[in-house]
């Protein structure tokens, strides 16, 4: 990666808002030269959805070949306004208008920074939305909400206050794993026809909530592979501990139980991996479209509290409604931090890093987060 003929320039960029947690707004990422890494390949786990989505997928740049003249400060434009049938001021929830509108021009330029990004990195892709680029949308008709599921970034608990607020259910709380993803409480995007779904997006509220690229990752990988999972280790284990474990025993290649942290990330980055991508670790970007869809609200991982608040208020829920903020799923963990990433990526070398850091590149460039660590470009 390194190229000790060329001399590398840090740009910075100093911003006068106000930020949370989480919001890294844009840094200067160092340019230099570096080897080609291998677009890396995002075959479905489920063959009959790969051949159905071909088309769709091409559409999409996908993960573009990062060069040295992409890595460059992108400076902001002017804050976009506010939309004309919302009254930020006017929401009822918040104690003080300053903090609400620090909150609102945090969320504004968050918008302007993915606007910024997709003009400048995806401009060129179809602007057609078929089924495949909202399958991961839920809808909520009551009060007529879009969210779209970044799972590790508060998905459950989101799909309990949707479940809520259709009215199928009193409390979030009451509502166990099982019952949030595989109840039929919610209907996709994707089960309506072209023109329900235009006119679901050009006239509900649309959402997602970010996280930290490696963050998210290392939470998908202790949640699905640190514990009990059968339907992960046989899919996922058997064939990532054959491929990438010198010498592995009849017991592991049986179960798929015991994958290492560095087994999973020589997996991720592998451009022949044995078996396809899944919706944990995919590529935000790649889930909710963000540069086909113009989403109201861009919401952080890192600021879940105060942001699903805003966002609650805003779609006119009742006062007395919060997003629920237990763990559903090994709730004795440690919530997955900065620190506890540092230490999972210890084990990794460093092209890793970069290579795991570059695979992810067009998250944080799109949803604004800071490079993880300091020895990257």
């Amino acid at each position: 990666v390194h190229n000790s003929r060329h001399i590398k320039k840090r740009l910075c960029y100093r911003c006068s808002l106000m930020c949370f947690p989480g919001d890294g707004i844009l840094v200067g990422l160092q340019a230099a030269e570096a080897n080609p890494v291998s677009p890396m390949q995002h075959p479905n786990v489920e063959e009959s959805k790969q051949k159905a989505t071909t088309v769709s997928q091409e559409q999409d740049i996908g993960t573009p070949q990062i060069t040295k003249r992409q890595r460059k400060l992108l400076k902001t434009s002017p804050q976009i306004t506010h939309s004309k049938n919302v009254s930020l001021t006017s929401l009822p929830g918040f104690s003080a208008k300053g903090s609400l509108s620090n909150l609102s021009s945090i969320l504004e330029a968050r918008k302007q920074v993915m606007k910024n990004m997709c003009a400048k990195y995806k401009s060129g892709i179809s602007r057609t939305i078929t089924p495949d680029h909202v399958k991961y949308i839920y809808v909520e008709e009551k009060y007529k909400v879009l969210y779209c599921e970044v799972p590790k970034s508060g998905c459950s608990n989101w799909k309990r206050t949707l479940i809520v607020l259709s009215g199928k259910a009193s409390n979030p709380d009451s509502l166990n794993h099982e019952q949030v993803h595989y109840g039929g409480y919610l209907k996709t995007l994707n089960r309506f026809n072209q023109k329900e779904i235009m006119h679901r997006l050009q006239t509900y509220k649309k959402f997602m909530f970010v996280r930290e690229p490696l963050d998210r990752v290392v939470s998908a990988y202790r949640d699905k592979f640190e514990n009990p999972n059968d339907y992960y280790h046989n899919l996922f284990g058997k064939p990532i501990i054959s491929k990438y474990r010198v010498a592995p025993s009849a017991e592991a290649l049986k179960t798929g139980n015991g994958v290492t942290f560095k087994e999973f990330v020589q997996y991720l980055l592998d451009g022949h991996r044995p078996v396809g991508m899944d919706i944990h670790w995919e590529q935000m970007n790649k889930l909710c479209h963000p540069c086909l869809i113009d989403y109201d609200l861009i919401g952080k991982f890192e600021n879940m509290g105060e942001e699903s608040n805003f966002l609650l208020r805003m779609i006119g829920a009742p006062d007395s409604l919060k997003l629920p903020s237990f763990k559903d799923r090994n709730p004795k963990d440690v919530r997955t931090s900065k620190e506890i990433t540092e230490k999972y990526f210890s084990q990794v070398s460093l092209m890793e890093r970069q290579r795991a850091y570059d695979f992810y590149y067009m998250d944080y460039l799109m949803f604004n987060y800071s490079k993880p660590f300091n020895d990257l470009y």
